[in-house]
């Protein structure tokens, strides 16, 4: 059991001035995995006050300087890659050999890369007669979700220290222990105190109370739609700066022309990483009619290779979904999609064979759904793949821009200037074109509904900075 009793503030490891507790459980057995304390107001309140009184020296600090200490945390979470690695599995239940190199090896490089643009990036220009300066907001909320808890941090934290900000992090109560090894690491870093703070505590009390302090200047969340929904109509009414990384439904395109076993192929694994808990996943499969039954083939052969079981080990390429609650939602989904009369091609709404216990879903395909049906709009986050057939391309480019989300896409075709054409009518702030890979230094964010802002590379270091003109004599 891994009993946490105290947030870290002001460089120290607090008491936490609330009583109440959270308990967190493991998902592939159901088990008590750890208790933390749920904060509320006055611990709140503390954490900010921290973070208020430390930023005017930490923004003095030289960029550098800045770096360096980033630096000095990747040196850290790499020290610790195998407990973390470890601690993680068994909080969201990602199998250990995928969660090394995702949950913490790219963590990593996110803020290796925020170290180097803190060192390159300029902080002021001169344009005509004004010196435009580059400053840093202020102080900074974090909010990150439990499907990736250290990646979600890594893409705030890292622009935050870059550009001078300091932070308060709300990590999610679902998978929060991961937090608490990154807090102590920074401590071991020497950061200053209250540069970097760590409350914990659910949605609607701690993270309300964190995003209407008055005292914060940027809220940077990830979560869903409804909850970004909430934090960014709480921040425009006291004019909060806000970055809001949100939910989806991206589509991959797979034109007539396009190597079919490659896209399908590509498209599943994009699909169930993660056990289908990662936003930008290629959820829906836009194929032309007259490929549909060889479409729908490749793609119950690479999902039944998808074995699912304990996180643990070194055989299940899929674990359980992080909790009950998120089960039982994606089952209903499941049964969703058979009542709207979509074809089950493989899976279903029944427990993985020999998994009685733990928060397990099949791996499920359906096949000839309907564009405007449920599973077809709604971010299901699971292994729940949709395939859609279209008349021409032009249908297909209207399907995939038909539902309220823009995080993500996947355009496939023999011709890449063809590909590249569709790519750029798509209604999304990413697009993969014949299995391009994610790109730490390119922006990172969404249309619509999937949010406000960028992350990554230069263009999540600028979301912490505000601008400045010194308008000199001529």
């Amino acid at each position: 059991m891994h009993i946490k009793n105290k947030f870290f503030i002001n460089g120290e490891w607090v008491t936490p001035h609330a009583t109440a507790t959270i308990d967190v459980f493991n998902p592939a057995t159901d088990k008590p995995l750890g208790v933390i304390p749920d904060a509320d107001a006055a611990d709140v309140n503390r954490a900010v006050a921290a973070a208020r009184d430390a930023q005017a020296a930490w923004s003095a600090t030289s960029p550098a300087v800045r770096a360096d200490f980033i630096e000095r945390i990747c040196a850290g979470l790499k020290a610790r890659t195998e407990e973390l690695t470890d601690l993680i599995a068994a909080d969201i239940g990602m199998p250990r050999k995928m969660g090394r190199r995702m949950q913490v090896g790219l963590p990593i490089q996110i803020l290796e890369v925020c170290a180097r643009h803190a060192r390159e990036f300029s902080f002021e220009e001169r344009v005509g007669n004004s010196l435009v300066l580059r400053e840093p907001v202020g102080v900074a909320a974090c909010i990150t979700p439990w499907n990736y808890p250290l990646f979600q941090i890594a893409t705030k934290l890292g622009p935050a220290l870059a550009t001078g900000c300091t932070v308060v992090w709300k990590p999610s109560e679902v998978a929060p222990l991961a937090a608490f090894v990154l807090a102590e690491i920074i401590q071991e870093a020497g950061l200053p105190p209250g540069v970097f703070n760590l409350i914990t505590g659910y949605g609607p009390t701690a993270g309300e109370a964190l995003v209407t302090h008055p005292d914060v200047n940027l809220i940077s969340m990830t979560g869903s739609t409804r909850a970004g929904a909430r934090i960014g109509a709480l921040a425009a009414e006291r004019m909060k700066r806000v970055t809001l990384e949100l939910g989806g439904k991206s589509a991959a395109v797979v034109l007539d022309d396009a190597d079919l076993e490659a896209a399908v192929r590509a498209t599943v694994n994009s699909c169930f990483l993660n056990s289908g808990q990662t936003c930008l996943a290629l959820t829906r499969l836009i194929v032309p009619e007259a490929r549909y039954a060889e479409a729908a083939k490749i793609a119950t052969e690479v999902a039944a290779r998808f074995t699912v079981g304990d996180p643990m080990g070194d055989t299940a390429k899929l674990g359980p979904l992080v909790s009950t609650a998120q089960r039982d939602r994606v089952v209903s989904m499941i049964r969703q999609g058979i009542e709207e009369g979509a074809e089950l091609l493989c899976g279903g709404p029944d427990r993985p064979q020999g998994l009685e216990r733990g928060c397990y879903v099949q791996p499920t395909v359906f096949g000839h759904v309907a564009p405007d049906s449920v599973i077809a709009q709604e971010e299901i986050f699971g292994p729940v793949l949709c395939i859609i057939t279209c008349r021409d391309e032009e249908e297909a480019i209207a399907i995939a821009n038909g539902t309220a989300y823009g995080l993500s896409g996947a355009v496939w075709s023999s011709d890449l200037a063809r590909a590249q054409k569709v790519a750029r009518r798509l209604q999304t702030g990413q697009v993969e074109i014949n299995g391009g890979a994610f790109n730490i230094e390119a922006p990172f964010g969404g249309y619509k509904q999937s949010g406000l802002g960028r992350e990554m590379g230069r263009y999540g270091i600028e979301e912490f900075l505000q601008y400045k003109s010194l308008q000199l004599p001529a």
